[in-house]
């Protein structure tokens, strides 16, 4: 069983599930899954878990996030984007707009803000997805939610469109903030298009084709096209569970003591192994490997002469 993390560029059209069939089907293995929904329109950088990995969706689902969208301004439609049905149109009142009232627009949306949900989207109502709702002609009350603008950038402004990055924390919509946008100039916004182009520390210069993978499986070469496990976390220090008492422990997931750890020889990083003699100094989490069967889990710190498990990620 293959056991990583893959960065995929979702092809238009496809649904966050309809890559993880597809790649069921060339890794031939059942255990994959994805680090969150991309509208099936978008394209753009999709990391996904296979084997031991997917215990760590949830972990790449909370990233950071980098799209770039081109939205137009005088039209809102019912799934906040171009692919919708119009229900209200405002040409006039966009082709009245400056440069100037558009970019202050935009840029207000920057901070901390709250997002109401779109009714087209995945999220869960009563056991229902939100899409599911909308597409019967039901709308609920969606409350909203706070995220994070961290950035925008204007890439391009040739009204009544405009292109920009938005850098921003999970649980944004992209199509929404274009929607708001529109609603702050009183026009209306649809997106037309969006590319995700960063997840964490992934990019979509690093991203793999569904098409490259498919020759990868035929050319016995998949593997080569996997991020180890371990790679996901580069801020936590590397330790050894030194001894067979320690390895026991850790094979059976129990309390390391700090003695027991022993820094990686090609680790620099050495925070923990000072921890030994100063224990003011202890990482909050380490990656510990086992002396045969290299990374197996992450250890969170207990108190000041231990560690706890805090994820196991034994070999498959």
């Amino acid at each position: 069983m293959a056991n990583g993390v893959l960065i995929v560029n979702k092809p238009e059209g496809f649904t966050s599930s309809d890559v993880v069939a597809k790649l069921r089907g060339i890794f031939g293995q059942r255990k994959i899954g994805h680090t969150g929904t991309l509208d099936p329109n978008a394209t753009g950088v999709l990391p996904i878990c296979l084997g031991s990995a997917t215990k760590i969706c949830d972990y790449l689902t909370d990233h950071t996030k980098t799209y770039i969208a081109t939205a137009k301004l005088g039209f809102t439609t019912d799934t906040q984007d171009v692919w919708g049905t119009i229900i209200e149109e405002k040409t006039k009142e966009a082709a009245n707009l400056t440069s100037e009232e558009v970019r202050a627009a935009i840029l207000g949306f920057i901070g901390d803000i709250e997002q109401v949900p779109p009714m087209y989207s995945a999220l869960k109502v009563n056991g229902k997805k939100l899409y599911e709702l909308a597409r019967a002609g039901i709308e609920v009350e969606r409350k909203a939610r706070p995220i994070t603008i961290y950035d925008i950038q204007i890439l391009d402004m040739k009204l009544p469109e405009f292109t920009i990055e938005v850098t921003c924390s999970k649980g944004t919509y992209i199509r929404t903030l274009c929607h708001d946008i529109g609603l702050k100039l009183g026009c209306g916004a649809m997106m037309t298009s969006l590319v995700r182009t960063k997840v964490g520390q992934y990019t979509l210069e690093e991203a793999h084709t569904l098409e490259n993978l498919q020759k990868a499986k035929d050319n016995g070469t998949l593997s080569d096209y996997l991020t180890r496990i371990e790679d996901v976390f580069p801020d936590y220090p590397r330790y050894v569970a030194k001894g067979d008492d320690a390895t026991k422990r850790l094979e059976n997931g129990n309390l390391l003591e700090v003695s027991m750890l022993k820094p990686l020889e090609d680790d620099s990083n050495d925070s923990a192994g000072q921890c030994q003699t100063d224990a003011r100094e202890l990482a909050k989490t380490i990656r510990v490997y086992h002396e045969k069967n290299g990374f197996y889990a992450l250890y969170a710190k207990n108190n000041s002469h231990s560690y706890k498990p805090f994820q196991m990620f034994k070999p498959e």
